[in-house]
Order: C-alpha cells, then structure tokens, then sequence
C-alpha cells in the first residue's frame, strides 16, 4: 500500500472529517461556514481540513481574503478498491450461507 493510501484511510478515520467530506459534496465552503457545523473549535476544523488536504481529498483556493475548500473525490477511488475485497468476500459468503441453509430445509 502506498502512503497516500495510508493517508486516504487516516483521513477518513475520523468522523468529523467524514462529516466535512460529505458537506463538500454540496459544493465549495469556506472555513468558516464549516466550522459553525460543528461543536468543536475553528482552530480543529483547520486541523481536519489540513489532514483532509493532505490526503488529498480536498483542494483549496484562496478567494479574496478567504479559503474555498472543494471535495477532490479521486482519493476515495483507493478505500473503494480495498472494500470491494470484502463485497466480494461477504458476496459469496452470503451466497454460500444460502446454499448451505436451503438444503438444511
């Protein structure tokens, strides 16, 4: 696994940075209408954005005095890779589970 795919699962390990990632897909915000979403300081919604940016999942863009924040979509396209192992896995094991239980009958 290479690092950013470290990153890209560190980043959405946290619940609050799923939040911000899923009030980006409503389009840009700047920091300040994301932290007032939130019970927790404008100092750690900074932080989060910065693990998210790092990771790649957010680009920003200064626009006058402030910062747009936009989702970047493409990191998530490595967890999606990693989890359809396991749709995989639990498709066939459902599919067995079936099987198995209808000849019980």
């Amino acid at each position: 696994m290479g690092t950013q795919q470290v990153d890209v699962f560190h980043a959405v390990s946290d619940v609050t940075r799923r939040a911000i990632l899923d009030r980006l897909r409503q389009g840009a915000q700047p920091v300040h209408e994301i932290a007032r979403l939130f019970p927790v300081s404008r100092p750690a919604i900074s932080k989060h954005l910065r693990v998210l940016h790092e990771a790649q999942l957010v680009t920003e863009r200064k626009q006058g005095r402030q910062r747009l924040y936009y989702l970047n979509p493409e990191p998530l396209r490595d967890v999606d890779k990693w989890l359809e192992t396991y749709r995989s896995f639990w498709s066939v094991s459902l599919a067995n589970l079936k099987r198995h239980l209808e000849r019980k009958q």
